[in-house]
């Protein structure tokens, strides 16, 4: 038997085929329309760029991999959180989605908080401008035409579940991301939904990720070379996804993902919200586990930007950082460039440099940026250890952990041992893959979601363990007296 996971990404789709083992088969990708940003702060998409994008990814697999696609018996769904596609009654998309990073509801936030000051010890988390919520309080605002049409709200992977088996249904990690769930209940909440005007007939049915939701249609079963019933799993949300790929499911176990933005992602055994120091609390894909993340909008962003900036290339910036390195400098970057979320929670939040001088170089920049990034790895650490998460250890992804001095600063300023996988491709799609696996056998997530072997560990610098600490409290200080500043 066979196994596809669909990651859906706001730049593209990928398809990943597997077999029991988790050994890849085979892979398509397909890319999206790129998102379009009408006012500055908006980002969004229209829903049928995810499908079609998703139907040429599954054709091209099923082309290269016909025998394998054959076998298929469970499908896993996982993609990017927080989207607002709406629906009318007859399911036809109202308005294009709005997009995770979007931040026209800040105004919103603050008055679903006074209406309901109950709201974080609900839901686990602040009220933000990413999440869905205040995505809907905008459209009842703004654009009450639509809102009166509103018939079903459905998150980007739900709304490709929708058209692959007719289901309205979504699954606990991606829900929690909504700011509708009780998270600790691991259910729908009526007095969340009241604020923004909704009630339990507008959101899909609740499943966990590794339980299935429905059936794939049989004409896109046809269409593949698929026979049988094929189950469709829950899925996950994007990170937690990343989480079922690495084998993140345990208490304690998590990663760090140095992408575009950057991640700390730990597994719980429990729900332990700390709104305060804007950590986000949500369930985990699997039954009985949740997660805490910190999370950090510009990490390699940081660096591209920097590129740009100078017209040298991000490996190149990376190279002459690492080639002059002997500790932290003059230099500190402020990494804030789409605003903050941990630990600020500050959409208006700006990056910036301190102690550049005529001795500063690309490469010297280029360290402070890195050095940033960490620092703000260490802010999400010092807000996890606040809510009682603590780590010893972390697995490194993303693109960035491809530079063997950023993994040395985060261990060092994190005190903690960071684990490179062997090579392989353990992100969301073998995460969902795995889910699809469960789903469709009824295996148990922790026999299947297990670690990849371990290449090598990168060990904190204990000799720069003083130094980082002193250039950490510089950092912590320059965010509140440049806000100050700012006023």
């Amino acid at each position: 038997m066979t196994y596809l996971g669909i990651d859906i990404g706001t730049s593209g789709v990928k398809a990943l085929l597997i077999d029991r083992a988790g050994r890849p088969l085979g892979e398509a990708t397909a890319k999206s329309v790129e998102p379009v940003r009408p006012h500055p702060g908006w980002s969004e998409q229209n829903p049928s760029d995810w499908w079609n994008a998703t139907i040429e990814a599954i054709d091209a697999l099923s082309k290269s991999n016909p025998e394998d696609m054959a076998k298929v018996r469970g499908i896993g769904l996982g993609g990017h959180m927080h989207g607002a596609t709406l629906l009318d009654k007859d399911d036809k998309v109202l308005r294009p989605c709005i997009l995770w990073n979007d931040g026209r509801s800040a105004a919103e936030c603050a008055e679903m908080e006074v209406a309901l000051p109950r709201l974080r010890d609900i839901a686990g988390n602040i009220a933000m401008p990413g999440f869905t919520a205040p995505k809907i309080a905008w459209v009842r605002k703004h654009e009450p035409e639509v809102f009166a049409k509103l018939a079903k709200v459905l998150l980007p992977k739900a709304y490709v579940r929708l058209l692959l088996t007719g289901e309205h249904v979504e699954d606990m990690s991606d829900a929690a991301g909504t700011l509708w769930l009780d998270v600790g209940k691991r259910d729908w909440s009526d007095e969340l939904l009241a604020v923004t005007g909704l009630n339990r007939s507008h959101m899909p049915r609740l499943v966990e990720g590794s339980a299935p939701s429905g059936t794939l249609k049989p004409e896109f079963a046809k269409r593949w070379g698929m026979s049988g019933n094929v189950v469709v799993a829950g899925g996950a949300g994007d990170n937690a996804a990343a989480a079922c790929g690495i084998g993140a499911i345990r208490p304690g176990e998590g990663f760090v993902s140095l992408g575009t933005s950057g991640v700390i992602f730990v597994s719980n055994d429990r729900f332990r919200p700390n709104t305060n120091g804007a950590v986000h609390a949500f369930c985990h894909a699997i039954p009985d586990t949740w997660h805490q993340m910190g999370v950090i909008l510009s990490a390699t962003d940081s660096l591209n930007w920097l590129s740009k900036v100078t017209g040298q290339s991000p490996a190149a910036l990376s190279g002459a950082a690492e080639s002059g390195f002997s500790g932290p400098g003059e230099e500190i970057f402020l990494p804030y460039l789409s605003g903050e979320r941990t630990p600020h929670n500050n959409a208006a939040a700006r990056g910036s440099f301190t102690g550049l001088s005529h001795s500063t170089t690309p490469g010297l920049m280029a360290q402070a940026v890195m050095e940033g990034v960490t620092f703000g790895f260490r802010d999400c650490q010092r807000v996890l250890k606040d809510a009682g998460t603590d780590f010893s250890r972390l697995l490194a992804v993303g693109g960035g952990s491809k530079s063997d001095l950023w993994l040395k600063m985060i261990a060092t300023n994190l005190d903690i041992e960071i684990a490179l996988p062997e090579d392989g491709d353990f992100g969301g799609a073998l995460g969902v893959a795995r889910l699809g696996l469960c789903a469709a056998e009824g295996a148990d997530p922790a026999e299947i979601m297990t670690m990849p072997g371990i290449e090598r560990v990168i060990a904190p610098d204990r000799t720069l363990t003083t130094a980082y600490s002193d250039q950490y409290a510089r950092y912590r200080a320059l965010y509140p007296a440049i806000e100050e500043a700012r006023k």
